[in-house]
């Protein structure tokens, strides 16, 4: 039973719209993947800096457009708060690429058998 051209054509924009739109979210994620890893290498940089700094140490964080001194202690607990964050952010992203990317495949090869039964 053949399928009608009608019907070929607009289940092929279907599969092409969705293969489009993972392309894109490829992309994005991609771009957020990378944010995160930057992130995440400034602060094992940062740790590691502190790490090598004595106990007595004058450490002074950020704060909006003042810097406030902070015990090392307390800056070292932020730390690895936020790179236990980071890594759990990393790893989601990583999963949701490998959904991604794996839906374009997908959407790929549907395009190509839709456009194989057509021709035949």
């Amino acid at each position: 039973m053949a399928i009608p051209n009608v019907a070929l054509q607009k289940l092929l924009q279907e599969v092409e719209t969705q293969a489009i739109l993972s392309q894109q979210k490829i992309t994005q994620t991609q771009a957020e993947l990378s944010a995160k890893r930057r992130d995440a290498r400034l602060n094992h940089l940062t740790s590691d800096e502190l790490k090598s700094l004595s106990d007595g140490t004058n450490v002074y964080e950020g704060v909006g457009k003042m810097f406030v001194a902070v015990p090392i202690s307390t800056l070292n607990q932020r730390l690895t708060s936020e790179a236990s964050t980071l890594n759990k952010d990393i790893s989601d992203l990583e999963k949701r690429l490998h959904y991604q990317e794996t839906t374009y495949k997908n959407s790929r090869q549907h395009i190509e058998k839709i456009l194989q039964s057509g021709s035949a």
